[in-house]
């Protein structure tokens, strides 16, 4: 297969599995959307979604959030893992998003990055899934699959995501980056690779990838 013909695989066997893309993380608005993704960083959505609805029970808008002590925030969010820099991250950009932009999100990549504790992956989340602005945000199923796949180097997410970006037609980015984190999820795991159930990797994958996996079989 051409480049183009495996990226027009992925493109097709990813559409008939997920004609219909959920949104991983339970959100209400751009605000709700923005603290899940903060809270996602190194930990799972599921876990996430526990927690968010007592958080948002107690504030599920930034005037409300500054109301809560930083150390409120911390304890409530706790399960998720790095609660000391994302309970003041969730306190400091909900003061900004108050004094800079009158209590709502802002729709562009640099005010968004410019918030505490805000990364591109999470700017590119927001203005995908908030706003519907064409952006591949890289987390790590789509880095392990874009690599799997040879459709990059697995030498840094920035990579990944460049080359995401110039694979991938733009009207397709927003759907494309959910689904591919779904099959990862349901197909293609970092461990225990099974490629008689991972159809793309089993069909364009990279030959390292699909060699290691025979090897381990013929010792089974």
């Amino acid at each position: 297969m051409t480049q183009q013909e495996r990226v027009t695989f992925v493109i097709n066997t990813l559409k008939e599995l997920y004609p219909t893309i959920p949104i991983p993380l339970d959100h209400k608005d751009p605000y709700t959307l923005l603290i899940a993704v903060l809270l996602s960083a190194q930990c799972t959505d599921v876990r996430v979604n526990q927690i968010t609805p007592l958080l948002f029970s107690r504030a599920d808008n930034p005037f409300d959030m500054v109301k809560l002590s930083i150390e409120e925030i911390k304890e409530i969010i706790r399960p998720c893992g790095l609660s000391p820099m994302k309970s003041k991250g969730i306190f400091g950009l909900s003061q900004i998003l108050i004094e800079k932009h009158n209590g709502l999100v802002p729709q562009s990549f640099e005010a968004l990055e410019a918030l505490p504790a805000v990364g591109h992956k999470t700017a590119s989340v927001v203005m995908s899934q908030a706003f519907g602005v064409p952006a591949f945000p890289v987390d790590t199923h789509i880095h392990r699959l874009m690599y799997r796949w040879n459709f990059t180097n697995g030498k840094n997410v920035i990579q990944t995501e460049k080359d995401a970006k110039r694979l991938f037609p733009k009207e397709l980015w927003n759907e494309l980056h959910l689904q591919i984190i779904w099959y990862g999820r349901e197909y293609s795991p970092a461990r225990g690779l099974n490629l008689e159930k991972d159809i793309i990797t089993k069909t364009i994958g990279r030959k390292s990838i699909i060699k290691e996996f025979e090897k381990k079989q013929s010792r089974c």
